[in-house]
Parts: structure tokens; C-alpha cells; sequence
């Protein structure tokens, strides 16, 4: 996986108008979805309330058995949820999504690492130093940072800092010049 530029203003917006568009999607799908549900499977003697049924007291609540559209609600949700994630799944390759869905993969690619940060750091500072190890560290601080400033994430950005700073000076040491198009997900296995 390689590193690219990402315009942040562009990214933020883009990232933001996917978020209210799945949410936005969600509900409404899940509302008419639930109330279509409602209108095929449910009986219909429970749908119609009439002002005579309920000054009788006619109308049987849910606390004395009566069938609740819960599941068909609930049924509804999780057709909403599969339509939007589907949905997803397809625009991720559209020119729309390229930034939000590369930030995605980098995360994943964040993630994996993350799982063997330790084994690669301790391969990393032995004596025989790996150097695959190294490369992985380098990609790994590089893609934390730009995902870090791409999200705002400022918090932890003093460490990363010291650890690029610390690897940087390991590799002077090393005479060793790495870049981050190095990296190939397949080094991975080694750890």
C-alpha cells in the first residue's frame, strides 16, 4: 500500500456528507421499510383503532398479549441497515468516495500492524536489526500521522512525533535511507 496526498477540506467534506447521507438513508429506509413490513404482516384488526374500540375499552395492549410491531420495526432496521451498507459497498470505488474509502484502507492497513507492533518492534531494536521491521515502522508512523492530521487528532501527535524522531535516528545510525513506498502488506507474515 502507498502513501498519497490527501486534501484535507476535501476529505472532511466529503467524509461528512457520507455520514449524514447513511444516517439520513438509514432512518427514512428504516421507517418505510418497518411501516411496509407493518401494512403486509400485521393484523389488521390491531392497526384500525376506532373512538367506539377505545371508549369500550376494546383494545387489547401489549401488556395482555397483544402482538407488538416490534419485529417488523426491527426487521425494517435491519433491512435499512443492509440497503445502506450495500449501497456503501458499491460507491466505494466512485471518484466521490476515493479519499474516504483510502483513509479507510490506511486504517485497516493501521490496524493489522497495530496487532504486531510489538514482535516488530522488538525486531526492530534487536542487534541484528530486521529491516523489513523497520520499514513497517516507518510506513506505520507516517500513515498514523497523515490519518491523525486528516482527522484532527492532536492528542497523541507528541508521541508519534518522538517515535518518528527516535526511528529516524535509528536509521542515521543504520545508514539506512527508507521510504514509505517500501512497505508491502506482505511483510506482515514475518511477525
Amino acid at each position: 500500500m502507498k502513501l498519497k496526498d490527501i486534501d484535507k477540506a476535501v476529505y472532511r467534506k466529503h467524509l461528512n456528507i457520507i455520514i449524514v447521507g447513511f444516517i439520513a438513508s438509514l432512518l427514512t429506509l428504516a421507517l418505510v421499510y418497518g411501516q411496509a413490513l407493518i401494512m403486509l404482516f400485521a393484523d389488521s384488526t390491531q392497526l384500525l383503532t376506532t373512538p367506539a374500540n377505545v371508549t369500550t375499552g376494546e383494545l387489547v395492549n401489549e401488556a395482555t398479549g397483544t402482538e407488538s410491531n416490534f419485529s417488523y420495526n426491527f426487521m425494517g432496521v435491519l433491512l435499512a441497515l443492509l440497503t445502506c451498507v450495500f449501497a456503501l459497498h458499491r460507491l466505494r470505488f466512485s471518484a466521490f468516495f476515493s479519499e474516504v474509502y483510502y483513509v479507510w484502507q490506511v486504517k485497516q492497513q493501521q490496524n493489522l500492524i497495530y496487532r504486531k507492533l510489538k514482535k516488530i518492534k522488538v525486531a526492530a531494536g534487536a542487534d541484528e536489526v530486521n529491516v523489513n521491521a523497520l520499514i513497517i515502522l516507518n510506513f506505520y508512523y507516517a500513515s498514523l500521522k497523515q490519518v491523525y492530521l486528516l482527522d484532527d487528532n492532536t492528542l497523541t501527535m507528541s508521541k508519534l512525533n518522538t517515535d518518528i524522531n527516535e526511528l529516524n535516528s535509528q536509521l542515521e545510525n543504520l545508514n539506512l535511507t527508507l521510504s514509505t513506498d517500501q512497505f508491502e502488506p506482505s511483510m506482515l507474515a514475518d511477525f
